[in-house]
């Protein structure tokens, strides 16, 4: 999302609230002005391996992942939202907290030639650096195209110039890492893959929710055969799908289809917000009211009946699941409930096989970028989840 600090379901609700909050504006108008880290001048690396292994194996080695969030998919720069520059020693930090996978959001357009789309060189750099450096640490990168200004919600009125400009980025990606080994995923989207002006879910109708979900599935197919035809070690990387606004009940709904796949190498992306008063307000809204506390019966009733249903739709018949994002807003909640919530949705997601990424951003406190250390509660809880069966 733009800066977000949590959301799925309601994202086209939320725009205007979470731009303010980071206080950030859409900037396309050239490079970033901040001067980050230089790219590594290190001789160009042979091609990675592509190991032999499932997408299922792979996500099992992705452990319990991190976001490196409101960070390189920041509107206005790296450190537009809060961030300090990332560093080597920083991503180093996550790998000693235990993560075994790092998510990289990214805005391109933010930073791209509007004549041609071309992407800056030193943007492409900057991500190039970062996800050597999560390589490097021995973890699972993955890189995305998040948000990015909106532009997205002009593919139901504006299909070809918002194609043009979707495969121009990923042409340019796929070039930049084609030789890059198995540990280097790509993610078609985020949760930008679903339009209220195709077909609105809480509208009571079901006029427009083909169309809806043929582009959604349109959209993926054109990622994987853009992919897979971009030469190098892409012909076999492994490929996450987002669902529609990565939201659990749309995604598993039989209208949603995963992209065919010569390779067989595709996993899909879900995110977990629920409930999204609890997760995402900090207090109350014109659609919703704060909950300050979360644990209930109905609660964990609620978390295993969706928990189950994406493994029931997806894990059980062969296809992986990568929960891309879930966790909470801290503020005005009461004491725990925050930890709670977190590490059962992080159980909930890695008991059933599935990869679960924590949304972290520089304001959420539960990794501190400047000490390079991880809120020690949900460090403890995580290590003992990650002893658990899958």
């Amino acid at each position: 999302m733009m800066k977000k600090t949590l959301s799925s379901l309601l994202l086209l609700a939320l725009t205007a609230v979470l731009l303010s909050a980071c206080g950030g504006s859409p900037d396309s108008s050239g490079p970033e002005t901040e001067s980050p880290a230089e790219p590594s001048a290190e001789p160009v690396k042979e091609p990675g391996e592509m190991r032999d292994i499932t997408t299922m194996e792979l996500t099992h080695e992705m452990g319990i992942g991190v976001n490196l969030g409101n960070t390189m998919e920041a509107i206005g720069g790296e450190r537009a939202w809060g961030s300090p520059p990332v560093t080597e020693q920083m991503i180093t930090g996550y790998a000693n907290a235990g993560f075994k996978s790092v998510r990289i959001p990214v805005a391109w357009s933010q930073q791209m030639e509007e004549d041609g789309y071309i992407i800056y060189t030193d943007r492409m750099d900057r991500v190039q650096q970062i996800v050597d450096w999560t390589l490097d640490n021995g973890m699972i990168a993955l890189i995305n195209i998040h948000w990015d200004g909106g532009w997205w919600e002009d593919f139901p009125a504006d299909k070809d110039r918002c194609m043009a400009k979707y495969k121009a980025i990923w042409t340019q990606i796929s070039e930049r890492f084609k030789d890059y080994g198995d540990t280097l995923i790509f993610e078609s989207a985020n949760e930008e893959l679903g339009w209220d002006s195709l077909w609105n879910r809480w509208g009571g109708s079901a006029n427009g929710k083909a169309e809806y979900y043929g582009l959604v599935n349109e959209i993926n197919q054109i990622f994987v055969d853009l992919v897979r035809a971009s030469g190098g070690n892409n012909d076999r990387r492994h490929l996450l799908i987002a669902g529609p606004v990565t939201d659990v009940d749309l995604t598993c709904d039989p209208m949603f289809e995963m992209p065919s796949d010569p390779q067989n190498r595709c996993a899909v992306s879900v995110h977990y917000y629920t409930p999204s008063t609890f997760a995402i307000l900090e207090q109350d809204a014109s659609w919703g009211k704060m909950r300050d506390s979360w644990g209930t019966d109905a609660d964990f009733a609620e978390l295993n009946r969706l928990m189950d249903k994406v493994k029931t739709t997806f894990i059980d018949k062969g296809v992986p699941v990568i929960v891309g994002e879930f966790g909470a807003e801290r503020k005005n909640k009461q004491p725990g409930m925050v930890h709670l919530y977190i590490n059962s949705v992080c159980e909930a997601i890695y008991t059933r096989g599935m990869v679960p990424m924590l949304w972290d951003t520089p304001g959420s406190n539960f990794y501190d970028r400047l000490l390079y250390t991880l809120d020690p509660v949900l460090g403890e809880a995580f290590a003992e989840i990650a002893k658990l069966p899958r």
